[in-house]
């Protein structure tokens, strides 16, 4: 295999064919997140890079739809609000621009997907730490083995892969079944 398509597309195959073992994690998130929606919380999403990219993109499958038309369900992506995120990281610090959503949008009974290919990103770590001591269920989208997200946050759905770009195909697999899940156990679709 000399194509660089073709080398990608090995790698993702055989990733996938891992992820099999990864079904309890994602069922169980998929019901708690899903507990969340139902006792009328809202569910936000923190992450950097191509991962703010997919905090954006599952937020979106729950505000507007997924599978079937229903109502719309609270998902927030707190890396759109470029006002916010500046205005933050000017008057406070990057580590902060998250947290500081998190403490004015959060509510105890909310949820706090953090997306994170290394389990380690600062201003993410920071977000989920001030979550848990308001009440905030946090699920951690890793990577890599976890890092100091993977046993910060209640539950954690890691993705046992070095690349990033492999993480992160991954990464949408897993989000577009959560919001199956949330979904299904909301009653709202298959």
């Amino acid at each position: 295999m000399n194509s660089l398509f073709l080398r990608n597309l090995d790698e993702h195959l055989q990733l996938m064919q891992v992820l099999d073992a990864l079904d309890p994690q994602v069922s169980a998130a998929g019901k708690r997140l899903a507990a969340v929606l139902t006792a009328g919380g809202k569910l936000m999403f923190c992450g950097n890079g191509g991962s703010a990219a997919d905090c954006q993109h599952l937020a979106s499958e729950l505000t507007g739809r997924f599978i079937k038309d229903r109502r719309p369900l609270a998902g927030l992506a707190l890396t759109t609000d470029s006002s916010a995120l500046t205005c933050i990281a000017n008057d406070y610090s990057f580590e902060d621009v998250f947290t500081r959503q998190v403490q004015g949008l959060g509510r105890a009974g909310d949820g706090l997907v953090a997306i994170s290919t290394s389990g380690n990103s600062g201003n993410v770590l920071k977000a989920v730490e001030t979550a848990k001591a308001m009440g905030i269920y946090t699920l951690g989208l890793l990577g890599r083995d976890g890092g100091k997200l993977g046993a910060l946050c209640d539950d954690s759905i890691v993705v046992p892969h070095a690349i990033t770009a492999r993480i992160q195909e991954a990464h949408l697999l897993i989000g577009h079944t959560l919001c199956g899940l949330i979904e299904a156990e909301m009653g709202l679709g298959q």
